[in-house]
């Protein structure tokens, strides 16, 4: 039987289109830092090893895109920087990253287990990103996530309409 999948164009999918911003090991580590409060180049570049001019690509790509902004700062005595801010767009990224998180957590932490929590700043307790559906289900396991066409969707075009 033909996956109903196969109909439906990815030409225009959203998930493509964030892995072209987020796809690359390197971006992810260095939302993973500015996330832990590491705002500024030199101590990215400390903490994490990051080629410089991965480092700048990365973080201007990330800039461009809205995910961080540019705040200047001076220390005495030196020349003006930039320090690296979360925007709201790349906030909105925070439970992607606690979902790698646990995924690393659960298949690739050592037996002295994970070396990072995420924790509510309030009482202190673990968080979890869960799927919850917007009619109030909560915590909705994976295997009842059925994807369907969303109003974006085009039609994809059989192999004959496109010239092949």
């Amino acid at each position: 039987m033909r996956p109903a999948a196969l109909e439906w164009s990815v030409d225009n999918c959203t998930i493509g289109a964030a892995m072209a911003i987020l796809g690359e090991r390197w971006t992810v580590v260095v939302l993973r830092e500015v996330f832990n409060g590491i705002h500024r180049f030199d101590d990215m570049r400390e903490r994490t090893g990051i080629p410089r001019q991965v480092l700048t690509n990365r973080l201007g790509m990330l800039v461009d895109n809205g995910v961080l902004r540019r705040v200047p700062y001076r220390e005495p005595g030196s020349r003006a920087r930039d320090e690296y801010r979360i925007t709201e767009k790349g906030f909105d990224l925070y439970p992607l990253l606690v979902a790698v998180r646990e995924w690393g957590d659960r298949y690739l932490a050592g037996p002295e287990g994970p070396p990072l929590e995420t924790v509510h700043r309030d009482c202190g307790a673990p968080v979890h990103a869960v799927l919850v559906c917007e009619s109030g289900h909560a915590e909705v396991p994976p295997r009842d996530v059925v994807p369907r066409p969303g109003r974006g969707a085009r039609r994809r075009l059989a192999v004959a309409d496109r010239g092949q």
